[in-house]
Parts: structure tokens; sequence; C-alpha cells
């Protein structure tokens, strides 16, 4: 560890996306402090694979905040919603999903912007996507300039202009494929992450949500194998 490097907060949900962004940041030289969120999510599973990715990459201190979000519902990830399966691609990009779970991102970033000013960092890196949107209005660059603009608003370091604050979102205009084939050069095991939004007892992924779809689409276009467990037809 150099202790002289700059400290980052990544946010880690354990998924693909997440994982290759904690490998960037780490490849850009920062300290990391890794942030995961256990909120009431149906695929709790990710939390599991985001201890292994954040063991793998060896950073400096991992907490994972747990923040209830089941009493609001409004998500199928947060509430006795059906996940949808074997959406087209037109049906995913058609409106906001019900997988969208209510200002989830604001919620996060906040959080990890608070930390961060606790560690004298003043960056904050997330694992969006804009170009194989899943239509979720917190993954856009509007999003992501306007949190910016917030977090030099609402810090010490950034009223008192000794601190410029950055939120790196550097897989906002990547496809899934180019993800992957970066993610992969970088050296990052996607076999210890978990991206399924409605996953069977062993956490093993469905393979029909829109996440596990974008996911094994992302592989087969970049000519390489998923290796994440996925369940038999059979058990789910």
């Amino acid at each position: 560890m150099n202790a002289e490097a700059k400290k980052a907060v990544v946010l880690v949900s354990g998924g693909l996306d997440s994982a290759t962004i904690l490998a960037i940041a780490k490849k850009e030289g920062f300290r990391l402090f890794a942030l995961s969120f256990d909120y009431g999510q149906r695929h709790r599973f990710e939390l599991e694979a985001a201890r292994r990715v954040c063991a793998a990459a060896e950073v400096e201190r991992h907490v994972t905040i747990p923040i209830d979000m089941r009493p609001f519902g409004g998500s199928a990830l947060t509430d006795d919603i059906a996940v949808p399966k074997d959406r087209s691609e037109t049906e995913m990009t058609d409106g906001i999903p019900i997988t969208y779970v209510p200002a989830r991102n604001t919620i996060f970033l906040s959080i990890a912007l608070g930390w961060a000013e606790v560690l004298s960092a003043t960056d904050l890196f997330i694992g969006v996507n804009a170009v194989d949107y899943s239509g979720y209005p917190d993954c856009r660059p509007e999003f992501i300039a306007a949190f910016e603009s917030l977090a030099n608003l609402a810090t010490k370091s950034g009223v008192e202009k000794t601190a410029d604050w950055k939120v790196h979102a550097p897989l906002m205009d990547l496809s899934k494929a180019d993800i992957v084939r970066y993610g992969t050069e970088l050296g990052v095991d996607y076999g210890l992450t978990h991206s399924c939004y409605d996953p069977d007892r062993q956490g093993r992924g469905c393979g029909h949500c829109d996440s596990c779809q974008l996911r094994l689409k992302g592989f087969a276009d970049a000519g390489l194998t998923d290796p994440a467990p996925y369940a038999p037809a059979a058990d789910q």
C-alpha cells in the first residue's frame, strides 16, 4: 500500500460492473475503500460476492451498511413483486423497469460521500452504465454530473475550496461486452461476481431476468464464457 496515494470510496455491489470499477480504481493507483449496502434486496447473495471481490482486490477496508429499504417497497428487488423474465431488448428499454429501486444510487452515493469526507478522500467510483441502458434514471450521465455538483456544495472541503470532488463513472460509455473485455484485461475474476435479480436458493443465476440477459449477452458479444453459475432450467 502506498500511503501517499489518493484514497477513493468505491461502491461495490458484487456484480460485474462494480468488480470492474474496483479494478480500474486499483489500476489508477487509488487506495481502495469499498462500500456495499444490505438494503433488503432479494438478491442478497450479491453481498457475499462483494466480499469475495473486495478480498481479491485487496482493498484497504470494506464496509457493508445496513439500510432496509423494504418498508418503502416500490421495486421488485425490495417488495413482493415478480421480477420480469425473458424480456426483449425493446421491452427492457421501454420505460423505467419495476426493478428500479427509488433513489437507490442517490442514497448510496450520499453515504459514500459522508465516508469519503471522513477519510479526507474526494474521489467516488460507481459502476453506472448508459450504453446497455437499463432504464434507471440514476444511471445517466446527467445524474452523475448533478451529484458531483452536489458533493462540491454539500461538503466542508467543497465549501472551503480545499478540494475538488469527483464522481468517477468509468463504465458510462462502454457496452457490456466492452466492460467484460476491459475487466478481463485487468484480471477481474468474474466467477466471483453475482448479477442475478432472482437467484435460486443456492445463489445461482436465473438466466432470464434483465440483469442475467444483459450479462450473458455481454460475455457472448465479447467472445467469452460467463464463469458465473446458472441454475438448470428444471430448478428455476
